[in-house]
């Protein structure tokens, strides 16, 4: 792997580019991205400069898309006559089944290997950007093909993990985005029902509402592409909440020891 083009130079792509240089990566970095987000990834020492994706594409031999998921799609749909034969495309999408199926209809000149960071924080953009933002988090791929990348990615830190899209997908709903949806619905809850209770509130509200700050623009295409898995997380979700009414012990034992399990 001796260049790479991070299409999308924000939080995730901006973080690849600093963990590649801080794991001793050499080689080019390119990024394509709107003008301003070049201009910080640049000065972070993310990316080396900017670049169409005609250009990145005829010169990288990796190309990481990090966009939104519906950019993500548009990029696979506009790659294949671009891209070397020797490349690979990563992408960091937060679902896998309908990137993968795009991947497979329009990719065809080149490796596509799917992929998930599960790395974030509530801020956006490469002004977040953070080469230790990997370390410890799982990094899951869709595939074991054999490529150069995924030693960096272990060098990063990060736990690698094979997943097929459809398990991917079925996973994060239950684990990433109906969390998010719970903090969310908490706090639009509170904030129409009693908006003073926030005077009174001790660090668990604050815990509790974190994820409510992320901003729907990105929500919206995970939402859209991995519906019918979180719709069920949500019905079951639902479920317990009515079922925490009837037997509050039971549920505080339950929660307790999974909760547990997180932490050890």
């Amino acid at each position: 792997m001796k260049s790479v083009g991070i299409i999308g130079v924000g939080l995730i792509g901006g973080s690849l580019g600093l963990a590649l240089r801080k794991a001793g990566f050499e080689g080019g970095i390119l990024g394509v991205s709107s003008a301003r987000s070049i201009e910080q990834a640049v000065e972070r020492g993310a990316i080396d400069r900017g670049a169409t994706l005609e250009e990145a594409a005829g010169i990288c031999d990796l190309l990481f898309l990090s966009q939104p998921i519906s950019g993500i799609l548009d990029t696979l749909r506009k790659l294949d006559p671009l891209v070397r034969e020797d490349a690979l495309v990563t992408d960091a999408g937060s679902t896998k089944q309908a990137v993968v199926d795009e991947a497979k209809r329009s990719l065809r000149r080149c490796a596509f290997l799917g992929g998930h960071p599960m790395a974030g924080k509530e801020l956006r953009g490469v002004a977040a950007a953070d080469a230790e933002l990997f370390r410890g988090r799982p990094w899951v791929f869709t595939s074991d093909i054999d490529h150069s990348f995924r030693k960096w990615v272990a060098a990063f830190g990060a736990r690698e993990i094979v997943l097929d899209p459809a398990r991917h997908d079925r996973l994060v709903a239950w684990g990433s985005h109906l969390p998010q949806l719970a903090s969310t619905a908490l706090a639009s809850v509170i904030g129409e029902q009693a908006p003073e209770a926030a005077g009174v509130a001790g660090p668990g509200l604050l815990d509790a509402t974190r994820l409510a700050m992320s901003s729907f623009d990105l929500w919206r295409d995970i939402l859209a592409t991995n519906s019918i898995e979180i719709s069920a997380a949500l019905d079951a979700y639902i479920a317990k909440l009515t079922a925490l009414r009837r037997n509050f012990e039971a549920e505080f034992q339950k929660g307790s020891e999974f909760a547990r399990s997180l932490r050890d």
